[in-house]
This record gives structure tokens, C-alpha cells and sequence, in this order.
């Protein structure tokens, strides 16, 4: 594995054993948070403050990063939240401590986001971006094929049983952590005084950031405003008769897909572009979301679904590569943690409006707007000139 170093290998597989505990989870956490008490409209308020806390403080930790001058520690902090929060979940069902437990998940996400990827844009040239943005994505994103699987091979032999998932799960994340400590952090700049940092101080770092950056970011977020939680996807195959088995094993399959293809597209964009194996991803991504607005049949969903796992790879870890091309070593992870901030109140956004026009329309004139807006942000990144993409 040619240019795909040490720190490289332990980052993915820390990664890898994450997602694999998280995405455990995910395909029972509703089930699991209904059968302790909690109604719909509770689920959409814990989802809403868990992903609203892990998107701020993004920005303020990778800002931190860059301030401190340090990595690791935030990677190693940021990874034992996210694995000592699934035991907690299961040790008491009362709901301010559910909140408590699902925030201290996704603030853990927060912490190490922006640091981690800042070490892997370190540990890559301008040539190999892509290559070893893809690779990380790629072992994260098979955590979220063997984390569902688990799941489902537990739950089939002893069914029902969630609240042993939340301390099976902690083993693949207690992993995580112990692995993170074969890091260390490399060029660290030592500081005779640390100045301060401000929660929402990295949201000035927008004012100062390069035209290139302000014009890609622009672009990405304009994208994520419309890019949609993968919950709508999975409940209009639900709709279209699926039965919750095939629903949750179409997911898993999305998630090989990705998982296949991300080092590969990533290899593909060092020699093709970022920017042009971006553009190939959104075009994908409107492909997906105008079939899904007339689609019922089965087979055509796992290809439709394939198609998606695609333009993830193309999308995913690409925009972070491409960011850190275009920022300042010394800011890579306030610039990578700004946008990821951004994005994910885009994000909740999106979400949002997906599900009006659903519930307004039908999902059919839902997708359909989506894919259509895809079409002019095309054009917006097409417009975009060569020289930001750097490659």
C-alpha cells in the first residue's frame, strides 16, 4: 500500500472499530428508544440536539487543534466519549440521561473530527489527497457493513434483546481507544501562552479564509442544503414494500458499496481531479433521487442503492481532500471543522425540508426537487475555475 503510512493505517482502523460500534446501533436505536418510553417526537428532538452539539463543536475543537498545536489528544478524548456512551445508554433508561449519553457520543465526534483529519491531510502531499482521504473512508465505512451485520445475527438469536447490543457494542470501541494510543503527534509547535478560543471563534476564520475556499465551501454547502438525511431513502423503500430485514440489509449493502469504492475514487481523483470525480458524484447523486420518485421494484433498488454507495465514495472524503488542498497547513483543521460545522446545520436543515415537502406533496415531488437542485449545483461546480481544485 504505496504512500499509505503508519498513522494512515491506525487512524482507519480506530475509524473502522467506531463506526463499527456505532453502526451496531443504528438500525436498533429507534426500536430500542421506543421500547424504553420515548415517542416519536422525543427520537426527533434527541436526534436533533445530538447532531446539533456534534456539529458546533467541530468548528470550536478543530480551531483548538490548530491553536494548540496538538492532535492526538483530541483524537484520543474525542474516540473514548463516542465508546464509553454505548454502555451508558443501556445502564439507565431515564431520558435526561439518554441525552446526556447520546450528546456525550456525539460531542466525542466533535473533538476528534477536525484534529483527525488534519493528521491524515499531514501524513498526504497535494498528489495523494485523494488517495488517502479515500482510504480512510473506505475502512470507516466497512465498520458500517460488519456493525449492522453483527446486529443482525445477534438480534436473529436472541430477539429483542437491545440492551445487551449498547455493551457488546463498547468492545469494538474500547478497541478504538486503545489503538489511538499508538499515535503521536508529529511537528507539534510548542506555545509560550495559549491565546484564547472562543466557542464560535472559528466561525472568523471564514472572514479571513482564502476566495478558493470560500467559493468551494460555498458550493458544498449549497449541496448539503438539499442533501438529506439517507432515512428518506431507506423509508421510501419501505414504502415501496420492503420488509424491515431487506430494508436493513439494502442499507448494509449501500455501505460495501461505499466501503469498495472510496480508495479507489480516491486514487481516481489524484489522477482525474478532485474536482471532476466530485462533479461525477453529484451527477450520480441526481440519478439516484429521480429514479427513487418513480421506482417500486426491488432489484432496481439494490442498483439505485449501488449507484448511491458510488456517489458517496465520489463525494465523502473527496470535499475534505479538496479542502485541505486549498488551506494553509496551519489551518487545515479549523478549515475542515468550519465546514463540517456548517454542514451539519445544513444537514439538519435539509432534513427538515425533505420531510415538509414529503409530508406536503409526497415523496415523489420530494425527490424530484432534489434532484433537480442537484442539477444547478452542477452548475455551480462546473463554473467553479480549475485552479481551486488544485489537481
Amino acid at each position: 500500500m504505496k504512500h499509505i503510512s503508519k498513522t494512515v493505517w491506525i487512524l482507519s482502523l480506530v475509524s473502522l472499530f467506531t463506526d463499527t460500534a456505532s453502526e451496531m446501533l443504528y438500525p436498533i436505536m429507534p426500536i430500542y428508544l421506543k421500547t424504553i418510553g420515548f415517542s416519536i417526537v422525543l427520537i426527533g428532538v434527541l436526534e436533533g440536539v445530538a447532531e446539533a452539539t456534534a456539529g458546533l463543536s467541530k468548528g470550536y475543537f478543530a480551531k483548538l487543534s490548530d491553536v494548540s498545536g496538538r492532535r492526538v489528544p483530541f483524537v484520543q478524548i474525542g474516540y473514548a466519549f463516542s465508546a464509553i456512551s454505548k454502555p451508558m445508554m443501556a445502564i439507565f433508561i431515564f431520558p435526561l440521561w439518554i441525552f446526556f449519553a447520546r450528546t456525550i457520543d456525539r460531542f466525542g465526534k466533535g473533538i476528534r473530527t477536525g484534529a483527525r483529519d488534519a493528521i491524515l491531510s499531514e501524513e498526504a502531499s497535494p498528489e495523494t489527497k485523494g488517495k488517502i482521504f479515500g482510504f480512510h473512508r473506505s475502512m470507516d465505512t466497512l465498520g458500517a457493513v460488519i456493525g449492522p451485520s453483527l446486529a443482525l445475527l445477534y438480534l436473529y438469536f436472541f430477539p429483542e434483546d437491545y440492551k445487551t447490543l449498547f455493551f457488546i457494542a463498547f468492545i469494538p470501541g474500547l478497541l478504538a481507544v486503545l489503538s489511538s494510543f499508538y499515535l503521536k503527534d508529529s511537528n507539534t509547535i510548542a506555545r509560550d501562552k495559549k491565546p484564547k478560543t472562543p466557542f464560535f471563534s472559528f466561525l472568523k476564520y471564514w472572514k479571513v479564509s482564502s476566495v478558493e475556499y470560500r467559493k468551494l465551501v460555498t458550493g458544498l454547502l449549497l449541496f448539503t442544503l438539499i442533501n438529506s438525511s439517507d432515512v428518506f431513502l431507506l423509508l421510501q423503500a419501505k414504502q415501496s414494500g420492503l420488509d424491515d430485514t431487506m430494508v436493513i440489509g439494502i442499507y448494509i449493502f449501500y455501505n460495501l458499496i461505499y466501503a469498495l469504492f472510496a480508495f479507489p475514487m480516491g486514487m481516481l481523483a489524484d489522477k482525474m481531479g478532485l474536482k471532476n470525480i466530485f462533479i461525477i458524484g453529484l451527477v450520480l447523486f441526481a440519478i439516484v433521487y429521480f429514479a427513487f420518485s418513480v421506482n417500486t421494484n426491488l432489484y432496481i433498488f439494490f442498483g439505485l442503492f449501488f449507484l448511491y454507495g458510488v456517489y458517496a465514495s465520489a463525494t465523502e472524503g473527496i470535499s475534505k481532500a479538496w479542502i485541505s488542498n486549498i488551506t494553509e497547513k496551519k489551518d487545515v483543521a479549523t478549515g475542515i471543522g468550519t465546514y463540517t460545522a456548517l454542514q451539519s446545520i445544513c444537514t439538519m436543515v435539509a432534513s427538515s425540508m425533505m420531510g415538509f415537502i414529503w409530508f406536503q406533496f409526497g415523496s415523489s415531488i420530494a425527490f424530484i426537487a432534489t434532484a433537480s437542485i442537484t442539477l444547478l449545483v452542477l452548475l455551480y461546480f462546473i463554473t467553479i475555475p480549475k485552479f481551486i481544485s488544485k489537481i
